[in-house]
């Protein structure tokens, strides 16, 4: 820490933003920072609410951020270094509406079955600029067009910013292109050990939206910020090994070329698909991506290489074999939404519910299922709520103070019901 002026303690926060502190790098040497834990009873405006775990009617406690020398990594400002801290009470104990400490149990819990996970994140965002009038409008990118680069697609050269950035932090880019419909982007960080990869992605989003606005534009994850373009999602491609680090997703005997471990988990997302949209879907404005015939992860189904299921295994066999689980988009709480994910398809391997026939229709205009996400928010928090296994297997008290944060969203959002809404940018576009 000697080779920095001072260090940026970082934590994700209930609705996933980068809370932290800054201290000199000679005061932060034992490896400790404070904060009150009643941060977990604000909402996106500073609403502050007595929900689980945010201490406001027990005299708004401590907690305690937990790193040292060793997990210091350079951060994009200057002479600072940044460190994700583990939070606990002030007694040790993990604080349970954490989503990096839910995650924490969860690897812990496949580990007790002789198995890791290996996480590989996609994540999309569309870029915004202002306007003569100060109003944040689309940037402009006039020749883009899927799959493409260079000035056409990035004028002012913001994605090199950003690349740079990330190598010189030791986080791995697979991929960086501009995505279907103009100033929208889609960012692949390497595949990785879980707890690794979900780290790197948290800074990663952090850095690349602050770089952004030092430059004078938003980026913004926003599920669907414009009417007529399209969302922007959050991928998890996630796999098992046993401890020789053989793929248990991949079983060369199989026809398919799958393991029934693999299919038992597929199993699990599809039993908790409803429910997991709580969580993985976590705003108003969500539900306005999770559509009918868009591609999002709205229908409860799976299938072969075939991107209108949710729930996606891609061709790839061998070591690269994978699922991909597309329902969730960046307003998510990343470490918690990863968690879900795996306590989901834990429980298939578990419970080895059925598991029904891939889908082979488009997705577009028919498809085998008719379960699909729930309509809006609200109707979601209930299908999580009602979902006990799974609330139990993330951790009740992350699921308690999760539902009541969202659920005063929902209600605040009643009287705004609308296209999408002067009140949804204004509560989320700046945050997420």
């Amino acid at each position: 820490m000697t080779n920095y002026r001072r260090i940026r303690t970082l934590y994700a926060d209930h609705l996933g933003l980068a809370r932290g502190k800054y201290q000199p790098a000679a005061t932060a040497a034992n490896g400790e920072a404070r904060f009150c834990q009643t941060a977990y009873g604000l909402t996106f405006d500073r609403d502050l609410l007595p929900v689980e775990g945010s201490g406001l009617l027990t005299g708004l406690p401590d907690m305690v951020g937990h790193f040292d020398a060793d997990s210091v990594r350079p951060g994009w400002e200057a002479d600072t270094g940044i460190a994700i801290v583990d939070l606990t009470d002030s007694k040790g104990n993990p604080i349970a509406v954490n989503g990096r400490n839910a995650l924490k149990r969860a690897l812990a819990a496949y580990a007790e079955r002789g198995m890791t996970v290996n996480v590989g994140i996609e994540l999309e965002a569309y870029v915004f600029e202002k306007d003569a009038d100060g109003n944040w409008v689309a940037y402009e990118t006039p020749g883009a067009y899927v799959y493409s680069g260079g000035v056409s697609v990035d004028p002012a050269g913001l994605i090199d910013q950003v690349w740079n950035q990330a190598e010189a932090m030791g986080i791995e880019l697979e991929s960086f292109n501009s995505e279907f419909d103009c100033s929208q982007f889609e960012m692949t960080l390497r595949y990785n050990e879980a707890m690794a990869s979900i780290d790197d992605l948290f800074l990663f989003k952090t850095m690349a939206k602050e770089i952004y606005a030092a430059n004078g534009y938003l980026l913004s994850f926003m599920p669907k910020p414009v009417d007529d373009r399209g969302g922007s999602g959050l991928h998890i491609n996630f796999s098992f090994a046993d401890a020789d680090g053989n793929n248990l997703i991949n079983d060369a005997s199989a026809e398919d070329g799958l393991s029934k471990l693999c299919k038992q988990a597929i199993a699990g997302l599809i039993q908790h698909h409803e429910s997991l949209a709580g969580i993985m879907a976590p705003t108003v404005n969500s539900y306005r991506r999770l559509q009918p015939a868009s591609l999002s992860g709205y229908w409860a189904n799976w299938g072969y290489d075939h991107r209108g299921v949710t729930t996606r295994i891609p061709d790839e066999r061998g070591a690269a074999a994978r699922i991909e689980f597309r329902m969730g988009d960046c307003a998510a709480n990343i470490y918690s939404a990863t968690a879900a994910t795996l306590q989901a398809a834990l429980l298939g391997i578990d419970n080895d519910y059925d598991l029904p026939a891939p889908e082979e229709l488009d997705c577009l205009e028919s498809q085998s299922t008719e379960r699909h996400t729930p309509d809006n928010l609200g109707a979601a928090l209930e299908a999580l709520s009602a979902d006990t296994a799974l609330c139990q297997a993330i951790g009740q008290e992350l699921i308690d103070n999760h539902v009541g944060i969202k659920g005063q969203e929902w209600e605040n959002y009643q009287t705004y019901i609308n296209a999408i809404t002067s009140w949804e940018k204004d509560f989320y576009m700046e945050f997420v």
